[in-house]
């Protein structure tokens, strides 16, 4: 039976866990085959191979390191060779380093820039040709401290911020062939997380409920499949950045 992204492959980076491994999963449940990117979870990313091999579609597990240009190619590169094509590129994988005006390094600026910006847009530069000739998409993980700012998480939040730009821009870059568009997740929880988020996320929520890996999946695939969306950034914070 012809499922949303049957014959199409996905590139989704960080799928090893959290919120990349449910969005490689909701793909894959929807037709996709998909390359699992990971840096260091690669015990996770087996796993999620495996799931995806049950739902009856190809996957493989590719480690590489998105602060290098040069793996970053080659990890392109890879996904291509392997399955053909490229068709969906999720950029998911992101590092989230708590650091004030007074604390943040040199360190904390660089690695927050480097895996949330600069990975993102290297791999959107070598996945471009794959995706303009597959008409394909671009999803792109902002969050809501890139809108609201957040003093405890500077660096974090200027990354962001600068990945919504990044989505404008390569939309208006990539047209018409690719669409990009970006999600900004907030007032999410998953399991593992303190139970104290949960009460404090729903305080700043009209909805007064936390959202789940699952409403993050399931935004990301309209995303990918919408064909007359670019440049857009979608909220998902169950109204938090309007309280």
């Amino acid at each position: 039976m012809e499922t949303k992204f049957s014959g199409k492959v996905a590139l989704v980076t960080g799928a090893g866990k959290r919120l990349g491994r449910a969005v490689a999963l909701r793909l894959a449940s929807e037709g996709a085959d998909v390359a699992v990117h990971y840096r260091g979870s690669d015990a996770e990313a087996t796993e999620v191979v495996a799931q995806i091999e049950k739902l009856g579609r190809r996957a493989l597990a590719m480690r590489a390191e998105l602060t290098s240009g040069e793996e970053i190619r080659a990890l392109v590169q890879r996904a291509a060779h392997e399955f053909g094509r490229i068709d969906v590129l999720v950029n998911s994988a992101a590092n989230f380093l708590p650091s004030s005006v007074i604390s943040t390094t040199e360190e904390i600026w660089d690695a927050s820039l480097d895996t949330n910006v600069k990975g993102p847009f290297f791999l959107a530069q070598a996945a471009a040709p794959w995706l303009r000739r597959s008409n394909g998409a671009i999803v792109n993980f902002a969050d809501t401290g890139g809108i609201l700012g957040w003093p405890g998480y500077i660096a974090h939040s200027i990354s962001k911020a600068g990945m919504i730009m990044l989505t404008k821009t390569l939309a208006k870059s990539l047209a018409p062939e690719v669409r990009v568009n970006a999600i900004a997740p907030g007032t999410i929880t998953m399991a593992g997380d303190p139970p104290e988020w949960e009460q404090e996320f729903v305080k700043f929520a009209p909805l007064k409920k936390t959202g789940t890996p699952e409403d993050v999946a399931e935004a990301v695939s309209y995303l990918a499949g919408a064909k007359f969306l670019t440049g857009h950034v979608l909220v998902l914070d169950g109204g938090r950045t309007i309280s």
